[in-house]
């Protein structure tokens, strides 16, 4: 397919015309003479060079690869029907939809854009983490930045010793058991050659406990609501997980949330003061 850099540059103006800073979690600022959102607001919402994105706009510069198609959908909080034609536009073939797909839905976004407060974070139905707020990596780290199989958390329980480090001790049985019957009802509804197969048979590869669950065949173990959290600086919460699910996607979106006056409470509003702080160093 042929890129159409008239067509692209149009489309990607009229898209950022469109969207306010409040709509993708951005303070609006004092003095506003753009229309919408600024180029280096979309170049920073998309991970990407002000200069690269301005090139696109004014129909110059390479044909943009399909990583950074798909960084600029998310950035301009694209619907699928846009992010596939912005693809098109881009001289590439759109990606698939469905489960196996990393766009997150722009009502999903505009929902963790606003937990400014709050730890919450947006995965896949494998635990991929997609998205998260600044007190959700606080809390847990950067999940995003793994790459491969690592980026579910399922594979990495079973195969990285320090991912348990941040859940209590006495949970970790239960951990095993909840990601073992998640990982085998997403084969099973995926089916042999899905992603999901593929990802099972690295880790039953790498790990005998999970090949020992595994061979029990449980299925419909559920999370707890409440959530044990071993944090470094803070020590041990306790937290609620609430989930809402993305049901054309499969993405979940979990949100984090201490009982008011519980220790647990006091801790986060620490977290969210050292944590922001950690980052910013």
């Amino acid at each position: 397919m042929a890129i159409d850099r008239t067509g692209l540059a149009q489309f990607l103006r009229q898209r950022r015309e469109a969207l306010q800073p409040q709509d993708v979690g951005l303070p609006r600022g004092q003095r506003r003479r753009t229309a919408g959102l600024r180029r280096e607001e979309v170049a920073s919402l998309a991970n990407m060079s002000t200069d690269y994105y301005a090139r696109l706009e004014r129909e110059r510069g390479p044909q943009p690869s399909e990583q950074m198609v798909a960084s600029i959908a998310q950035g301009l909080h694209l619907s699928l029907d846009e992010r596939d034609h912005l693809f098109r536009l881009a001289g590439h073939h759109a990606p698939a939809r469905g489960a196996g797909s990393d766009h997150v839905s722009p009502g999903l976004l505009r929902i963790l854009d606003r937990m400014i407060d709050t730890p919450a974070e947006i995965v896949t139905e494998l635990g991929e983490t997609l998205r998260q707020t600044p007190l959700g990596v606080a809390l847990t780290g950067d999940a995003s930045r793994h790459t491969g199989p690592a980026r579910s958390l399922g594979y990495r329980w079973f195969t990285d010793s320090g991912t348990r480090s941040l859940y209590a001790p006495e949970d970790h049985a239960f951990l095993s058991r909840l990601y073992a019957s998640h990982l085998r009802e997403v084969v099973t509804r995926r089916g042999p050659g899905s992603r999901a197969a593929h990802l099972a048979d690295l880790a039953l590869a790498a790990s005998e406990e999970l090949r020992q669950l595994w061979d029990t065949h449980e299925v419909g173990v559920r999370p707890h609501e409440t959530k044990r959290f071993m944090h470094p600086t803070v020590g041990r919460l306790e937290l609620h997980c609430q989930t809402l699910l993305d049901p054309q996607q499969s993405h979940l979106l979990l949100v984090y949330t201490a009982v008011p006056g519980s220790d647990s409470y006091d801790k986060l509003e620490l977290l969210s003061v050292v944590g922001t702080h950690k980052q910013e160093a």
